[in-house]
């Protein structure tokens, strides 16, 4: 189970490129490497997970919880890259709806 979580930073937005697997042993590297991004307020946070292979449930926790403190600090959060395996994960779990997915 491996990861690799990259963040470049820009004048307006984090660009975070994940790449593996996001599971149970996995997803806490990744909240980790997030969760500071969602301090200042106004963060606009792209995530590009074009890179993975897997996804669970806890991986999707994840990105519930990040834009959940992005909206409290009035910042955005993008993902974006996603396979038709992730997009119809995203969507049949309704995360779509709540979160801006391309």
């Amino acid at each position: 189970m491996n990861i690799n979580v990259e963040v470049k930073e820009t004048e307006r937005y984090f660009h975070v490129y994940v790449e593996g697997e996001v599971d149970v042993y996995t997803a806490p590297k990744l909240h980790d490497r997030l969760l500071p991004l969602t301090k200042d307020p106004n963060s606009n946070i792209v995530i590009d997970l074009s890179g993975v292979t897997y996804l669970d449930s806890v991986g999707l926790g994840v990105f519930v919880n990040i834009l959940n403190k992005v909206n409290s600090q009035d910042g955005t959060l993008k993902i974006v890259g996603l396979s038709k395996r992730l997009h119809k994960l995203f969507s049949i779990t309704g995360i779509v709806d709540i979160m801006n997915v391309k």
